[in-house]
């Protein structure tokens, strides 16, 4: 078990490699503007209404410059020595629409723009840029009542320490009534941290875009870190699940619970992550159906009916299956060959079958990215505490 889930973490990470469009392109327009996530008053980078992208660096004692995405090389976008000395390049394709981490390798050292905000992934800070995606409309920031991402602490006795977790709550959370609220464990992937959701992601965002426009009922959404090690690339056959799962279910939801106007019961609490975190997802949920209704897996493995037929009480506990991919995640995967667990598909139409609620979905033209992420939210949020 221990094995196969570092497997997929291993091949889910490598997947997140892959981000450019994979169609011909027109030529490529001049209409580039800076990107949404730049610093302050800065101009680059900047990305083109089809999705190219566009770098400039001051680095005029360089001798080499390069972009970790792009097309051009196992380099990225190699950049070139302009006339005033700076560095300037464009990618030689479109990249995916949403957001993607980078970095420069600047004389073969690793630095981050100074040009962009920074975000924690690959288990470091790196650059981030968002690409405008015809969709965006569902995570973008809306003149409407907006929610708050709250950081806490809470003690691990497990773990000998304080640990951090970041809390969405509703925008009517505060309003002074007495109302209790289901919650939503939301777990990131590997590399990343307990600001991914909220930062990437996007999620905040999300879930008030969803309840402004009626599509969901209020609920929280509790982000934190995922393990209990620090684990390097390379390094993750020294992950072991139990002791995050003594953390997250014996430590962290009691506090929640105790400390947030909460429903503390098993119809009302639901669990979900992204690659990494949707397999941690499985694994705790399974252990502890007790404990959560509603599970989400995004990117993150898939549920067979050997997996129902083994854990106890599944068909009458589980409210809700929640499997979804990218769909360039599962081009070339025909018959679940690449999936450890079978045919996600197939799996999810097997346990519709046997009368689970399971729902499948495939978010268009994406891969192993936050696109792909925030679309599953927004499709799974609306289907949580239905009832």
């Amino acid at each position: 078990m221990k094995q196969h889930f570092i497997d997929l973490a291993i091949l889910f990470t490598f997947l997140g490699s892959v981000c450019f469009s994979q169609t011909e392109q027109p030529a490529m327009l001049e209409d580039f503007k800076p990107s949404t996530l730049n610093q302050p008053g800065q101009q680059y980078p900047q990305v083109n209404s089809q999705g190219y992208a566009r770098f400039r660096i001051v680095a005029p004692k360089a001798q080499s410059v390069s972009v970790s995405l792009g097309l051009g090389g196992r380099g990225g976008t190699v950049l070139t020595r302009a006339a005033d000395s700076t560095w300037v390049g464009t990618t030689t394709g479109p990249l995916d629409k949403g957001f993607h981490y980078y970095h420069l390798t600047i004389d073969g050292g690793i630095f981050n723009d100074p040009g962009t905000l920074n975000f924690y992934g690959s288990t470091r800070w790196e650059s981030g840029i968002e690409i405008p995606a015809p969709d965006e409309e569902f995570y973008a920031l809306k003149n409407i009542p907006h929610g708050n991402v709250q950081q806490i602490l809470f003690p691990s006795k497990s773990t000998n320490t304080s640990r951090r977790a970041f809390v969405y709550t509703p925008p009517d959370y505060d309003k002074g009534h007495a109302r209790r609220y289901p919650v939503l464990y939301l777990q990131h992937g590997w590399g990343e941290d307990e600001t991914a959701w909220s930062n990437q992601g996007r999620a905040n965002l999300i879930m008030d875009n969803l309840i402004a426009g009626g599509k969901i009922k209020p609920f929280l959404i509790v982000m934190t870190y995922g393990m209990t090690n620090e684990i390097k690339f390379g390094g993750l056959r020294n992950f072991d699940i139990k002791p995050f799962q003594t953390v997250l279910v014996d430590e962290l939801i009691p506090y929640i619970d105790a400390h947030f106007r909460t429903l503390s019961d098993q119809p009302h609490r639901a669990m979900a992550g992204l690659s990494m975190g949707g397999m941690e997802t499985k694994s705790i949920t399974t252990a502890n159906l007790d404990k959560f209704s509603h599970i989400g897996l995004f990117s993150g493995g898939t549920f067979s009916m050997d997996d129902v037929n083994k854990t106890p009480g599944f068909k009458k506990k589980v409210k809700l299956v929640f499997v979804s991919f990218g769909s360039r995640e599962l081009e070339g995967n025909r018959g679940g060959r690449g999936f450890w667990g079978g045919d996600p598909k197939v799996n999810a139409d097997s346990l519709k079958q046997a009368g689970i609620n399971s729902v499948f979905y495939v978010s268009p033209e994406t891969a192993h990215e936050f696109l792909s992420w925030r679309r599953s939210l927004r499709e799974f949020a609306p289907l949580l505490f239905k009832n």
